[in-house]
């Protein structure tokens, strides 16, 4: 498990003023590419769940926890909800509706620099069909855009709330990138939640095994650079990871084992690149990555295999863990 570091955003939390404990869950949900991923990582204080400007990067739930003197807040980073095309964007869906039914509050992000649409709309009627939990509206990315152009969004959000009957416990603009508001919606959220001890403790960051988190880095590495329609034909397993024998306790090394699948042979050549270039540079950024994850120095062996039309085959997806 990563550790939580004093100079992370909110990681201090807010000064304890005598108030009852609070802890729950914080479901993350919206459109792909809405910047969920960013404001997890952000509100946390370190990374856990991987980031890219492709959308539908997040494949899973993530859990990132936020520990303040007042309260601890789960956040549950979600893959985001599309119009699915393949068994894998169905399952990705199903999932998301199963995670949302189960937390104590949903915020539902929509990004500053994009109008409302569709997606938005889909997602906003969805959570709306849940009785009694709490949302709240956040407006991401607002740093990419006028104050004006956020005053517009906010009062587009508020619209789309009565359109589909959502009273929203808040409409909070932020941005994951200068940490504009994260505070205000640390405390926020944390409001809804119901008064508890801790659910983790303390210093854990997430309760995500070692092995997703790396099997995460290495595609998130793997996304960049690629065409536009790769990254949704990219899984990562990781095989084995196993410290390097006969290795002294002060120059340890841990062997990390990795295969990356793909469903074509033209996409393959595609993430090795000419004469390994492309798969090398992965590994680099990759390894980077996980040996800050890990604070061990990694070998990182990564393979490139083809799973014929994995997204759609319900035993290849069984077997990449969806």
């Amino acid at each position: 498990m990563t550790e939580a570091h004093a100079d992370g955003p909110d990681a201090s939390g807010t000064p304890d003023q005598g108030g009852a404990h609070r802890s729950g869950f914080a479901c993350v949900v919206g459109r792909p590419n809405a910047g969920k991923s960013t404001l997890t990582n952000a509100l946390v204080g370190e990374k856990v769940a991987i980031t890219s400007s492709r959308p539908q990067t997040t494949r899973h739930v993530i859990r990132g926890i936020v520990h303040r003197s007042d309260g601890q807040l789960v956040l549950v980073d979600t893959p985001g909800v599309h119009r699915p095309r393949t068994l894998l964007g169905q399952r990705l869906n199903d999932l998301v509706r199963t995670t949302w039914a189960e937390v104590d509050v949903i915020g539902l992000c929509i990004p500053a620099d994009e109008h409302i649409g569709p997606g938005d709309r889909f997602i906003a009627a969805e959570i709306a069909r849940i009785p009694r939990t709490p949302k709240l509206a956040i407006v991401t990315k607002t740093d990419l855009v006028s104050a004006g152009r956020v005053a517009e969004q906010l009062t587009a959000v508020a619209g789309l709330g009565s359109e589909h009957g959502l009273e929203w416990a808040d409409i909070v603009p932020v941005s994951a990138t200068t940490g504009d508001r994260l505070g205000l919606l640390s405390d926020l959220l944390l409001a809804q939640m119901p008064v508890g001890p801790p659910l983790y403790p303390d210093g854990e960051l997430t309760d995500e095994p070692e092995e997703k988190l790396v099997a995460e880095m290495v595609r998130e590495a793997a996304l960049e650079g690629v065409r536009d329609e790769l990254p949704h034909s990219i899984a990562v397993v990781v095989e084995e990871m196993i410290p390097r024998e006969d290795r002294p306790p002060e120059r340890p090394l841990l062997d990390v084992h990795v295969n990356i699948y793909v469903e074509r042979d033209s996409q393959k050549a595609i993430v090795i690149g000419r004469k390994g270039a492309r798969l090398r540079e992965v590994g680099t950024n990759a390894r980077h990555q996980i040996e800050r994850l890990l604070g061990t120095p990694v070998f990182l062996d990564l393979h490139v295999k083809v799973a014929k039309d994995w997204q759609r085959d319900p035993k290849q997806l069984g077997r990449l863990g969806f």
